[in-house]
């Protein structure tokens, strides 16, 4: 196991790598980090084993070997067996944990899942290049302007940027999504992301995903064909030595998409209902996703399973190309 950077060799120190892993890594064998987040926090049980066992599938069946993240009693656990998939699945009180937490999460030796944050740092000290989501986090739909009715109820902007966008900033591992979650200002976090130096390159559209939808109506700041165009630019990428990663947006299938308009409606009425209830902040996101799900029938969690496992897939083309 060699960490992508040499800073990272504290971290690597307390990884614990599945046998597995540990081989693929040895022996130049590709390997895909996959989050355990929607495992504790996205999916109820049973339905969160089913699609993280399906991830993994998607991944061996793309050539690739999957490593899903954890922490537990003070180490990361890079590749889950399945007692401990299924611990994870119906644990109670599972910390969520991103790099700002990662530390605080191994001190207190703690059950925890990962972010996407602290899944990428975790590849990266593990030296694996390439990382799969759903969606990655971004700018908050108002996070830079006041929120409220006007008045002196009226809260000041809440500057809600994931920290996501940062760690794409400074960690070189190539992400793999449907693009930012559909609740966020998608215009506002390419916006950071080009600023902080990432490429983002979508597969096979010329607009950017809207995450359960195929696309956004945003344009794409690169295209290529297909996943071996992605290949190439990641590896022109990684290998320049510029340090940040590279996110590649995959759009979900067509046949397993919420229509943009239909998504958009719902989100537009969930994030006025949550504003009116008084949610805000850390709280928000949960709200909102689960008031969506609701006002379309549970078909926005079904669209996202399906690009969970579609990315995870794609995730798994991508290295053994590279």
């Amino acid at each position: 196991m060699q960490p992508i950077h040499p800073a990272l060799a504290g971290l690597a120190a307390r990884l614990a790598l599945a046998d597995e892993v540990a081989e693929a890594l040895a022996t130049s064998r590709p390997v895909v980090a996959l989050e355990s987040t929607l495992i504790s926090h996205g999916l109820p049980y049973p339905q969160n084993v089913e699609v993280a066992r399906a991830a993994e599938a998607a991944v061996r069946e793309a050539g690739a070997v999957p490593a899903t993240v954890a922490v537990e009693r003070g180490v990361v656990l890079v590749g889950l067996d399945e007692a401990r998939l299924g611990a994870l699945a119906t644990a109670s009180g599972v910390r969520k944990v991103s790099r700002p937490t990662l530390a605080g999460a191994l001190a207190d030796g703690i059950l925890g899942a990962t972010t996407v944050s602290a899944s990428m740092v975790v590849a990266a000290a593990a030296g694996i290049r390439v990382f799969a989501t759903g969606g990655i986090g971004g700018v908050h739909r108002g996070a830079f302007e006041p929120s409220g009715p006007p008045g002196p109820a009226r809260r000041p902007p809440s500057l809600d940027v994931s920290v996501d966008l940062e760690e794409l900033a400074r960690t070189p591992v190539a992400v793999v999504c449907a693009g930012p979650k559909a609740i966020l200002d998608v215009p506002a976090t390419l916006e950071i992301l080009e600023s902080r130096g990432v490429p983002v390159v979508v597969i096979g559209a010329d607009e950017v995903p809207g995450f359960v939808s195929r696309s956004s109506g945003v344009p794409a700041p690169q295209s290529v064909v297909d996943v071996a165009g992605a290949a190439r630019l990641a590896r022109t990428h990684l290998g320049l030595g510029l340090g940040s990663g590279l996110l590649v947006c995959v759009p979900i299938p067509a046949g397993d998409e919420l229509p943009r308009d239909e998504a958009e409606a719902a989100i537009a009425r969930a994030t006025l209902e949550a504003e009116a209830t008084g949610v805000h902040g850390p709280a928000t996101t949960p709200w909102v996703l689960r008031r969506v799900a609701e006002l379309t029938d549970g078909r926005s969690v079904r669209a996202n399973v399906a690009l969970i496992i579609n990315n995870a897939r794609v995730a798994g083309v991508l290295a053994a190309a590279l």
